[in-house]
């Protein structure tokens, strides 16, 4: 077992906790003899190996497994933590991200993400379920990357409150149809929901990356607080003080980014003074570079964190802008989850040669159009020296801002190529054009979803005109 799998993780539904609940598991950590933890990319909490003594935390007697997810579950990801302070679509409340992941009773298993297309924090395609707000009020696509399929959106768009229940649906259903059309039958043959036809594809616009750091205005008598650490080791006892501080001052949420940070909505005007005096007494420094934010790392890789302060310390050297781009740092090579503008892999060492030494090498790639939410990634330089790094990437971020603006809308070009019609037979009525759809049957009527048609008694009639039966005519209604 790797280093990475041994860290036990705990997974907070859409990475939004009381501080109540955070104070739990501070707490346990303590118990285990942690100072610290670290944050992860899906919006999760995550322990460290070891103690400040050097001892395993799973060879504890306090360790208790239960306390911690299992490896086969999947944290939920979503973009509350985006709400009210970042730009979002008009219909999305904070409200509506709440019932969502309260409706999730089950644990999946799948990696499911739930976000607005108009934030930047939360990747949009990161997960095996990514539910994407349209226009539509309360209704959302749905963008699949199933373990062994082909990348493919749902074709039609998810009511809000059949979200969790497709979502399950779905888990427990993919690996026994062939493909998104057998998916979409047989969802509709065995749920009830209410979806709605895509009229248009999704379009998502390239916008910077936010600055999430810092004390901030929400609203008119509100605040928001954004913490970053640099090394991702978060103070337990700090992290104590706070939520205390949360609980006197009657803020309810706590809320983690997949950026390895944390922020917190809705702190009352008058409490602004006494945060920011707990944060200078705590020697909690709030403002970092933006050339430091825009970076994700791998979880307790001390090798990925000394690369990017040595590219970090080279931009600011040179008075490089990294505006709007993010970075990623990784050892492996799974393209279909990256979710930054720059990709930095770095490749295997070969087996060593006595008496040499074997540097490690580089592939640089970039998002089409240096947008993640494009799911394409080019390579840009391959097996590159670690010294040859602030060069390609100061060259990448010329390129950028060069061509800032005038990419095209590939989002909806890869939509429109993959999308896909259904054909589904049905019977409509001559004189009034209501449908029977014998995978949902007649609600009004109370005849049962999967009754075909020429099953119906004689003396069935349209529920709108009450037109008779043999005033159906059977027609093709297409899906997309």
């Amino acid at each position: 077992m790797n280093k990475e799998q041994s860290l036990q993780r705990i997974d907070v539904k859409g990475g939004v906790l009381s501080p109540i609940e955070l104070q739990r598991i501070i707490s346990y950590a303590q118990n285990l003899g942690l100072e610290t933890f670290h944050f992860g990319s899906r919006q999760d909490i995550i322990f460290p190996l070891q103690d400040g003594n050097g001892d395993l935390i799973i060879e504890k007697e306090s360790f208790d497994p239960s306390f911690f997810t299992s490896e086969i579950q999947q944290n939920i990801s979503c973009s509350y933590v985006s709400i009210d302070i970042f730009n979002a679509t008009v219909w999305l409340r904070g409200t509506t991200y709440l019932y969502i992941l309260e409706n999730f009773r089950y644990k999946p298993e799948l990696k499911i993400n739930i976000t607005d297309p108009k934030q930047q924090i939360v990747p949009l395609f990161s997960g095996d379920l990514n539910f994407i707000a349209s226009s539509h009020e309360d209704y959302w696509y749905l963008f699949l990357k199933l373990p062994g399929w082909e990348e493919e959106y749902y074709p039609v768009l998810i009511y809000t409150w059949d979200i969790a229940k497709v979502a399950e649906a779905i888990e427990n259903a993919y690996k026994k149809v062939g493909d998104v059309n057998e998916l979409f039958l047989f969802l509709n043959e065995n749920l009830d929901t209410n979806n709605r036809v895509i009229e248009k594809p999704l379009r998502v616009a390239f916008n910077p990356f936010p600055y999430y750091e810092g004390m901030n205005k929400m609203g008119i008598n509100q605040y928001w607080l954004g913490l970053y650490w640099r090394n991702n080791q978060y103070d337990l006892e700090f992290l104590k003080t706070l939520c205390d501080f949360c609980v006197e001052h009657r803020i309810g949420k706590i809320c983690l980014t997949p950026w390895k940070s944390f922020i917190i909505k809705a702190i009352p005007k008058e409490s602004k003074l006494a945060l920011e005096k707990l944060l200078g007494q705590s020697g909690i420094n709030v403002r970092h570079s933006s050339l430091e934010l825009n970076w994700h790392l791998p979880v307790n890789d001390k090798k990925a964190l000394d690369l990017k302060k040595s590219l970090v310390m080279n931009f600011d050297q040179n008075d490089i802008s990294t505006y709007g781009l993010t970075f990623g740092v990784t050892a492996s090579k799974n393209r279909n989850r990256y979710f930054t503008s720059i990709m930095i892999e770095e490749n295997k060492i070969s087996q060593p040669i006595e008496d040499f030494v074997v540097r490690p090498t580089y592939n640089v790639l970039y998002a089409r159009n240096f947008n993640p939410n494009s799911r394409m990634y080019k390579v840009y330089a391959q097996d590159i020296d670690q010294m040859d790094l602030p060069r390609l990437l100061i060259e990448l971020t010329k390129i950028y801002f060069q061509n800032l603006g005038t990419e095209e809308d590939e989002q909806v070009q890869n939509f429109i190529a993959k999308r896909e019609s259904i054909e589904i037979e049905v019977y409509q009525c001559k004189d009034c054009k209501t449908i029977y759809d014998p995978s949902v049957g007649d609600v009004t009527l109370e005849i049962q979803a999967g009754i075909d048609f020429h099953d119906l008694p004689k003396t069935y009639s349209c529920s709108l005109c009450e037109a008779t039966k043999d005033n159906f005519e059977k027609i093709i209604l297409e899906v997309v």
